[in-house]
């Protein structure tokens, strides 16, 4: 099994592009599911995003996929966003600044002995 097959298996729309990508360029659809998730995780080079932008603009089944993912993620960041109640931002920052004077007490002492 490769790299890409355990990492990214092919289920949901890459099932589906698997399936239904009509152009030639797509007979290894494991390794463009990975070329896609990388390019929307910003994990490519400069050359490596243009191949696969070139590929999108040529493949309306694979830039169905990316558009369908583009979608996914960002209504689990719209859903998944929660906020941090006010107090533990303070309790936080309170138990920072003790900590900081612990430490900068700390050093003071070791330095007169």
């Amino acid at each position: 099994m490769s790299t890409a097959e355990s990492d990214y298996p092919v289920t949901g729309a890459g099932k589906w592009l698997q399936e239904n990508c009509l152009n030639g360029d797509c007979e290894e659809t494991d390794e463009r599911m990975e070329r896609i998730y990388e390019y929307l995780d910003g994990a490519l080079s400069r050359s490596d995003i243009e191949e696969v932008q070139a590929h999108l603009d040529d493949c309306p089944d694979c830039a169905s996929v990316h558009d369908l993912e583009c979608i996914i993620r960002a209504t689990v960041r719209r859903s998944c966003v929660e906020q941090a109640p006010e107090t533990l931002k303070v309790n936080i920052l309170e138990k920072i600044s003790e900590l900081r004077v612990e430490a900068g007490h700390g050093a003071q002492g070791s330095e007169h002995q």
